[in-house]
């Protein structure tokens, strides 16, 4: 008996873990990220990646964390105590089997299409209601789109834009779909007279716009940045 309710009580746990993924997922989260975070959340295993910062920087995806995180201490409880429970009076299978039950139809039905894209909608709508935006993450204020891209891009040596000014080296770039936010120095942010400013080695320019044209208008340098990163890779580094 005590085997039975170990496999109810799995099921249970696999599926709200898969609730809450599909629910991550109505928040623009990749399923992959999602199912990670979530087992992480549940354990209490305090294991931290650079995706953990996708939910901290998400109004939304942090009280679904909230929840994951109690639930997950309070389940641990639930199961002591209920074995206790079994082994002292007897477990009462029916009300076990019915939670389980339960658990699974929530599941059953946010895998429905439709009620994915009413979630999805609801949680757009509620950040667009409730949250200002210097809450949202990054990604939900400048990726809007897959078109869109926000490229730190650095300059070299080897770089076309190695102690020229964007003015200089790009011709009519006001007509072309990007800006550059800033320039970082070392440790200051250059944002007066950014297309005036001599490039030098070791520049970081924060560039905002359409991939393609980010691309084609800075193809000599963006293939210099993936060159060295794959150095680095290869490296070790």
């Amino acid at each position: 008996m005590v085997l039975f309710f170990l496999l109810v009580y799995f099921v249970i746990i696999t599926a709200v873990i898969e609730i809450f993924v599909v629910l991550f997922r109505c928040t623009g989260l990749k399923v992959e990220i999602s199912r990670f975070q979530v087992i992480s959340m549940m354990t209490g295993t305090g294991f931290t990646t650079g995706e953990s910062e996708l939910i901290l920087g998400h109004p939304i995806r942090r009280k679904l964390a909230i929840f994951l995180i109690l639930f997950g201490a309070f389940s641990l409880a639930v199961i002591i105590s209920s074995i206790s429970q079994f082994l002292s009076e007897g477990l009462r299978t029916k009300e076990i089997i019915t939670v389980a039950l339960g658990t699974l139809l929530v599941f059953v039905v946010l895998k429905l299409s439709w009620i994915q894209r009413f979630f999805s909608r609801m949680f757009h709508q509620k950040m667009k209601q409730n949250v200002e935006l210097v809450d949202l993450p990054v990604r939900d204020v400048f990726l809007t789109t897959k078109k869109d891209a926000l490229v730190s891009l650095p300059i070299y040596k080897e770089s076309m834009l190695h102690q020229k000014t964007l003015d200089i080296a790009i011709e009519n770039h006001e007509r072309l779909d990007f800006v550059v936010l800033f320039i970082q120095r070392g440790n200051v942010r250059i944002r007066k007279n950014i297309y005036a400013t001599t490039l030098h080695e070791g520049d970081q320019l924060l560039l905002f716009g359409a991939r393609d044209v980010l691309r084609s208008v800075f193809e000599h340098d963006w293939q210099i940045m993936e060159e060295r990163q794959k150095d680095d890779v290869d490296a070790g580094l």
